[in-house]
């Protein structure tokens, strides 16, 4: 659930404000971060390394909010460029003499670590692997020696082993605990449900929607992390656990309240939910977790409205279990535990994990291959920027290569300016450190942000580095800073055209089933068992439906030679919309009848099987569905009442699909008589 049925996703520039606005742990991660890039920068600048720009930006990829990911992230980074670099050695005992050889080797290389990067866990950092043993075979080729050579070779570890120490000594000592930045998040989203039930402007709602459509965003992780840290106790992670899926569940209620808050619940109610709901963002933000929380509605007779009444048991009930560990329910049909690997399922079976690596290891190549025929080596960045764009589709990649030329243009720019007016002052390396810090903090800043601009941050660095760090002392050469622009911006459109040319995959191939899988999860939350699995299923279905809405928006980057028309993507978005107006009435509801519950599975289940399928006579099966049960004069008022707000998003929903299944039917008839 990410924001009302009609609502669109405001536009980039207007919600700018809110993208940078400061949040828990935001200021801490940027400076952390900064102070590892400037770290870095005093070991290779005493020691002479090459590359010194490069090794203080591998900094942004080790460096993760809380400190145990980021030292797992380290050591894992480490101990795989130790491996490959000692095998890197060897085979350039056969490579080095020979150009044609080693750029094979580059080649061969690239394409293994690219593959198994997109087929298996290695996924975070295969592409970084691949970018840093291209660059070393290319930077040994640079001399004419063995030995030399080899301690080339052995500098390339540096370029990587320097951050890397770095980064675990400062996250152990300054890091946050993963378990602390759980409570901050909780507290967070807790603090946004607080002005939706007291003023529920046009801000409150656009900051509760995003929140909404993170869905539980990195919380399990930070669950998983503090788990492996062992330095809480086990009850307190699966309370933090409980109380992350309960604040799910609080959200998605207060939600369906904002969106009529004087029928369904009462201004005094309104207020009392809203002062409870800072109290216990509070006892978060105090290094604790609340116990016994007791939501203290007024009379019956001030809240007359059957509705209000099943809104507030929901609350009441929630709220009272909020840090309660659930008792396991026993499972009649145990499900065989799938069985996990370093491997996906479909890494040897998927043609997408080959072609990905070579479009990739071809644009890297074609950059190299340009820079030595111009013999322009400055613009050696365009290799390097081939391995940090390329990702899984088209949509993914143009996103972030738009992304980064933002950012690269904004980092050059600032690059020149500190090249112009503050490099001539600088005469020492804390001067140097001084820039290196503040530049990290401003793109950390951004890096720690929303999707939508963390990877303009990444480029600002990228480009901010390259441009100022230019060697091992203070440098002014502009033409330096020029040429490595002009690389990022080549490899960026390299990646672009073949990207959109060759093998583009559109990333609708992924929305239908994802759809699908949605609305099986809705009606598996209709006909919920118990609360608890219920507010589980809730989660997890906020969790689906803020991919579901990332993905149709991410259709916008596609050129339209892939691009699904816009008919298509309308209807989707017809589709989602009604789902987003039905989750949280359905977490209402689940309690008032087994019948009901039963019936709204059916037809959920229905819709998904409808929607799966594309067939005219199945389609017109939505249409007449099984009406709803009949309720004897025994069914409380209640329970009407909640059938009610049901059944009108349920119906736009079933609508939503038996148009889109005939209108696609009518589109495909007319391409036929084309």
């Amino acid at each position: 659930m990410a924001r009302h049925a009609d609502s669109g996703r405001a536009p980039f520039l207007s919600s700018l404000g809110a993208l940078l606005a400061p949040f828990p742990g935001r200021l801490e991660y940027s400076a952390r971060l900064a102070l590892i890039c400037a770290l870095t920068i005093l070991v290779v600048e005493i020691y002479q390394t090459p590359d010194p720009a490069l090794t203080a930006y591998i900094a942004f990829f080790l460096v993760k909010p809380d400190r145990t990911t980021s030292v797992i992230l380290s050591l894992v980074m480490l101990v795989l460029m130790t491996l490959i670099l000692g095998a890197t050695l060897l085979m350039t005992m056969a490579v080095m003499d020979v150009a044609f050889w080693r750029v094979t080797a580059m080649a061969v290389f690239s394409f293994c670590m690219l593959f198994v990067a997109s087929g298996s866990k290695l996924k975070p950092i295969g592409g970084i692997i691949a970018l840093i043993v291209g660059y070393g075979l290319d930077y040994e080729g640079t001399f004419q020696i063995g030995e030399i050579a080899t301690r080339g070779l052995l500098y390339v570890w540096l370029f990587v082993g320097v951050p890397v120490g770095l980064s675990i000594a400062v996250n152990l000592l300054l890091g946050p605990a993963p378990r602390r930045l759980v409570e901050q998040e909780l507290a967070r989203r807790l603090r946004l449900g607080a002005p939706m039930l007291r003023r529920p402007d046009a801000q409150a709602r656009e900051a509760l929607a995003e929140c909404l459509r993170e869905g539980a965003g990195e919380v399990p992780a930070w669950l998983k992390a503090a788990g492996l840290e062992r330095t809480s106790p086990a009850q307190d992670i699966a309370a933090l656990k409980q109380a992350a899926q309960s604040t799910a569940v609080i959200l998605a209620l207060v939600e369906v309240i904002a969106r009529d808050p004087d029928r369904l619940l009462s201004a005094p109610n309104r207020e009392r939910l809203a002062r409870l709901l800072d109290q216990i963002a509070a006892i978060f933000e105090r290094r604790g977790y609340p116990t016994d929380i007791i939501f203290d509605s007024t009379a019956e007779d001030a809240d007359p409205s059957p509705l209000s009444r099943a809104i507030i048991a929901e609350l009441k009930s929630v709220l009272g279990c909020f840090t309660e560990i659930p008792r396991p329910e026993p499972s009649p049909e145990p499900k065989p535990k799938a069985a996990g690997g370093f491997f996906a399922p479909d890494a040897f079976t998927n043609p997408a994990h080959v072609q990905y690596a070579l479009k990739t290891t071809a644009a890297a190549l074609f950059c190299f291959i340009v820079y030595m025929l111009l013999d322009w080596p400055g613009i050696h960045t365009c290799f390097i920027t081939c391995y940090i764009v390329s990702l899984g589709t088209t949509a993914e990649t143009i996103e972030k290569l738009t992304l980064r030329i933002v950012g690269c243009l904004i980092g050059a720019g600032t690059g020149l300016a500190a090249i112009i007016f503050l490099m001539p002052n600088i005469t020492s390396i804390g001067g140097l450190m001084a820039i290196v810090f503040l530049a990290a903090v401003v793109s950390g800043w951004v890096a720690a942000g929303s999707p939508r601009i963390s990877y303009i941050g990444f480029q600002i660095a990228f480009a901010f580095f390259l441009c100022v760090v230019q060697g091992s002392a203070p440098a002014f050469d502009l033409t330096v800073a020029r040429d490595r622009v002009i690389g990022i911006i080549f490899g960026n459109l390299v990646v672009s055209v073949i990207f959109t040319q060759i093998w583009p995959v559109t990333v609708a191939e992924r929305i239908d089933p994802a759809i699908n899988a949605l609305l099986r999860k809705l009606a598996s939350l209709a006909a919920a068992g118990s609360r608890t699995k219920r507010w589980a299923l809730a989660a997890e279905t906020q969790t689906a439906f803020g991919s579901v809405q990332q993905d149709l928006e991410l259709l916008r980057y596609e050129p339209s030679s892939i691009r699904p028309h816009q008919t298509w993507m309308n209807r989707r978005r017809r589709i989602v919309s009604a789902v987003a107006s039905l989750q949280g009435p359905l977490l209402v509801f689940a309690d008032q009848g087994t019948d009901e519950s039963d019936d709204i599975r059916r037809r959920l289940d229905r819709v998904a099987e409808e929607f799966g399928a594309d067939s005219a006579h199945e389609g017109e099966a939505l249409r007449s569905r099984t009406p709803a049960p009949s309720r004897n004069e025994t069914e409380t008022v209640v329970s009407n009442a909640t059938w009610a707000l049901v059944e009108a998003p349920l119906e736009s929903l079933e609508g939503a699909v038996a148009g889109s299944l005939a209108d696609e039917r009518d589109q495909k008839e007319i391409y036929a008589l084309a």
